[in-house]
């Protein structure tokens, strides 16, 4: 159990930040030096605590989690309470409209659970639902604006789950700090503000969204504006009473099959019935050996759990720990895992309820051998690379899909005063989900996390729109392990379908590198989804672009915002570390 010691509690805003701390590695430092807590220019230092920590997505959100804690609240507890202020002061990236997976170590009986709340296809869908009348995909946002898109919400279902099996407080104390905030108001983050206005003509197509987001003049709302949600308060209200029956059934129920049925334009065929029997599931956490550790991702319908595991599998055939940090060498290798792992997730993976998929074959050591012998170490692999054959009878059956996925997602990690840890990935998928609003919150479009086109050349798309199905997610909540099986890091990010590559380079920076969690988080991303090698504009890594090409690599420089929240446990304290690119702190004691 992690000893309560109560020192002060620190709270990190967020601040600009810059690489120049490569220079001093390049001048001759160690990495060590140059990734000290504090001393990178403009960077962020982690948060150090003996009792508690609370990483979120919003100052207002983590403080509301910690206040939890402080009340005599588990992190099942906190999470309860952070999600229910993520939903209101950050809703263009989650929120009870939306869906979640989480991953909880419950300290007692030393055991790691995987709960999924992820959204599930209406019973009325056809598996050419995003197709048109000359049966070919609609463009992306054809399909995302309006009823068409919107799964069954699922991650109140999931949070009342697991406070029922690891929660303290009641219920109804956890949601009081969101009511409260939506009924008094809060200040419009910079954030939220840039998303309204970038967002402008998609939000206005909803005039409930409309009147929420955008002044009585039609503008975007500016940041530091008050903004209430009475609304939201009012929904909140009747859950606290009611639990989570009072979302699935009854008045909310209806407000929401109404809200997807009325949008003319582009109506869905969600109703009461596929609300009523939407069920939270537990499954298996996916657990694969990397060095010294045990690094444990979600299963399927999420892909992070094995796309992860490829990518460290594949890495863990190369020496990284004496390599530098994202240098060209390192750079190079971790793009080449990436593909191959990508090209595995795009055919394979799926919702494992609804059909067969390799989850287990695809992190298996024999494949992962062969399929590292793939990389070459000074050349790169043309793409897209073609999926393998990994111990599954069916592998050679299924065709590659296409699913646009756009990242608008948020992330919580907690520990709490008993030594009980989660990590929750939540969305409600693209920014501002489907722009319909109902009841004081936004419906996701979940949906379009489906592969638009069923099948290929005759061959079945295994994440193709079905009855009752869960989309395959990008989504990486995970927790690594020491040889002792004790949890020694738990993490996760939202990025859309770019969180895999996110989590696993932040793992490396830890495991590979001994970085702590704070200054893996602040480490320059790079990514390859099987095909361009992406570099973070404005950092170190983009002055490696024509190094790369002349290694065969096809190279874009681009933003590549994640939001990593990160907490390490070792040496008698808690390491917390929340991602510059975003808003979010780390809040401890």
């Amino acid at each position: 159990m992690i000893a309560a010691l109560g020192i002060t509690r620190r709270v990190l805003c967020p601040v600009s930040w810059v690489w120049a701390f490569w220079v001093l590695v390049a001048g001759g430092g160690s990495v060590a030096q140059a990734f000290e807590a504090g001393t990178e220019p403009g960077g962020r230092p982690a948060v150090v605590a003996k009792s508690f920590l609370v990483a979120a997505g919003s100052p207002l959100a983590a403080n509301a989690g910690a206040d939890i804690i402080r009340l005599g609240g588990t992190a099942a507890d906190a999470a309860v309470a952070v999600q229910m202020v993520l939903g209101l002061v950050e809703p263009q990236s989650s929120g009870v409209g939306g869906g979640a997976f989480l991953l909880h170590y419950d300290h007692t009986a030393s055991e790691l659970t995987a709960f999924d709340g992820r959204e599930t296809a209406p019973a009325g869908v056809t598996p050419g639902l995003f197709l048109d009348a000359a049966g070919q995909p609609v463009t992306f946002y054809d399909a995302v604006i309006g009823g068409r898109s919107v799964g069954v919400p699922g991650v109140l279902r999931l949070l009342e789950t697991v406070h029922q099996r690891y929660g303290k407080l009641p219920w109804a104390k956890l949601l009081q700090p969101a009511i409260t905030l939506a009924e008094q108001g809060f200040a419009v983050s910079p954030r939220l503000a840039a998303a309204i206005a970038a967002d402008r003509e998609r939000l206005n197509r909803d005039p409930v969204a409309r009147a929420y987001f955008f002044t009585a003049d039609g503008q975007p709302l500016a940041a530091g504006t008050l903004l209430k949600n009475p609304a939201y308060a009012e929904t909140l209200r009747k859950i606290a009473i009611g639990g989570a029956d009072v979302f699935y059934t009854g008045a909310i129920a209806k407000d929401i099959v109404a809200k997807v049925h009325d949008f003319t334009a582009n109506p869905g065929t969600l109703n009461e019935s596929d609300l009523k029997g939407y069920q939270a599931k537990q499954r298996e956490p996916l657990c694969q050996a990397y060095r010294a550790y045990e690094v444990c991702g979600f299963p399927p319908p999420a892909s992070g759990g094995t796309t992860v595991g490829e990518i460290l599998g594949l890495l863990g055939h190369f020496d990284l720990s004496h390599l530098r940090p994202l240098s060209l060498d390192a750079v190079h290798l971790f793009a080449e895992a990436s593909k191959l792992a990508y090209s595995d997730r795009e055919v394979y993976l799926a919702d494992p309820d609804i059909r067969a998929i390799p989850a287990v074959g695809l992190i298996d050591t024999l494949y992962l051998m062969v399929r590292a012998q793939l990389i070459n170490p000074d050349q790169a692999l043309p793409t897209p690379v073609r999926a393998g054959n990994p111990p599954w009878r069916d592998a050679l059956n299924l065709a590659p899909g296409q699913a646009d996925e756009f990242p608008s997602t948020s992330q919580i990690s907690i520990v709490d005063r008993g030594g009980n840890m989660l990590t929750l990935t939540t969305s409600i998928e693209d920014e501002f989900g489907s722009r319909l609003m109902v009841d004081g919150f936004l419906l996701n479009n979940e949906l379009t996390d489906f592969s638009f086109r069923p099948e290929v050349n005759g061959r079945p798309v295994a994440n193709r729109v079905e009855p009752g199905k869960r989309p395959r997610s990008a989504m990486s909540p995970t927790v690594v392990k020491d040889d002792n099986g004790q949890p020694v890091l738990v993490v996760g990010s939202p990025g859309g379908p770019r969180i895999i590559e996110y989590v696993a380079e932040t793992l490396l920076g830890v495991l590979d590198w001994g970085l702590d969690i704070q200054a893996a988080i602040n480490l320059p991303h790079v990514v390859n989804r099987n095909g361009v090698t992406e570099l973070e504009q404005g950092t170190s890594v983009a002055a490696l672009k024509p190094a790369l090409e002349a290694r065969g690599h096809t190279v874009a420089v681009v933003e590549l915002p994640s939001g990593l929240q990160g907490i390490q446990i070792g040496d008698g304290h808690l390491t917390g570390g929340a991602d510059p690119r975003r808003e979010g702190v780390a809040v401890g004691e």
